[in-house]
C-alpha cells in the first residue's frame, strides 16, 4: 500500500483524489492538508510515502512547504499537482525538492502512474513540463555578466525570482511598486544576457546566490 498525503486548498479536489485512490486499490490516504503549514505538520506526523502537493495555496504556498518538508526529510517523495505550468513556479518547485510535476488536466491513469513512479524514487513529469525543462537546460545560462554589475537591489530581486516569487510578491516583500520590479527584472535579464525568468532563476542557483542569501539570513 502506498500511503499518500493530499495537499490542496480546495476540498472538492481533495475529495476527488481521495475517491480515485480509494477506488484504484493499492493506496492508503495518510491524511489531508489545506495549506502549506498544515502540509508540513501532516507530513511530519503521518510520514507518508508520497505527498501530492498543490502550489498556489493561502498562507504558505506549495513551494515553501516542499522546501520545509524536504529539509526535514530529504528522502520525502513529493509530487506537485497543479494547474500552473508557469516558469516561475516550475523550476523553484523542483529545486525545492519535488520529484514530480503533474498538471491537473492529466488523466487519472497518468496521476496513478506518477504516484507509483515517485514512490519508487523516479521522476515523473508532465510532457509539457519535461519540454520546458529540456528547453531551459539547452539554453546557455553561464554567459559572463555585462561589465556593469548587478546592484544590491537587483541581486535581491534575482534571489526572490529564484525562490519562485511573482513580480507582485517581490514588490510586496521589498515594499516597492510592481512596475519597479518589472524594471529591475528587465535590467537583470539584460545585464546577464538571459532571455527569461527561468534562466535567471537557474543562473542564481548555479552561482550560489540563493544559498548566499539564505546563509546571510541565518547569520542574522
Amino acid at each position: 500500500m502506498i500511503r499518500v498525503l493530499i495537499v490542496d486548498d480546495h476540498a472538492i479536489v481533495r475529495k476527488g483524489i481521495r475517491a480515485l485512490l480509494s477506488e484504484s486499490g493499492g493506496f492508503e490516504i495518510a491524511g489531508e492538508a489545506a495549506d502549506g503549514v498544515e502540509a508540513v505538520a501532516a507530513a511530519a506526523e503521518t510520514q507518508p510515502d508520497v505527498i501530492l502537493m498543490d502550489l498556489l495555496m493561502p498562507g504558505m504556498d506549495g513551494i515553501e512547504a516542499t522546501r520545509q518538508i524536504t529539509s526535514q526529510r530529504p528522502n520525502a517523495h513529493i509530487l506537485v499537482l497543479t494547474s500552473f505550468a508557469a516558469d516561475n513556479k516550475l523550476f523553484p518547485a523542483i529545486k525545492a525538492g519535488a520529484l514530480g510535476y503533474l498538471l491537473k488536466d492529466s488523466s487519472p491513469e497518468d496521476l496513478l502512474r506518477a504516484i507509483r513512479q515517485v514512490h519508487r524514487g523516479e521522476p515523473a513529469l508532465h510532457p509539457t513540463i519535461a519540454r520546458k525543462l529540456l528547453q531551459e537546460i539547452a539554453q546557455p545560462v553561464d554567459l559572463p555578466p555585462a561589465p556593469e554589475a548587478l546592484t544590491a537591489r537587483e541581486l535581491a530581486v534575482l534571489r526572490l525570482i529564484a525562490q519562485g516569487l511573482s513580480n507582485q510578491e517581490i514588490a510586496d516583500q521589498l515594499i516597492v511598486s510592481e512596475p519597479t520590479v518589472r524594471t529591475h527584472v528587465s535590467r537583470i535579464l539584460g545585464k546577464l544576457h538571459l532571455a527569461s525568468r527561468t534562466q535567471a532563476a537557474l543562473y542564481a542557483v548555479r552561482e550560489g546566490l540563493e544559498a548566499e542569501d539564505e546563509a546571510s539570513q541565518e547569520g542574522e
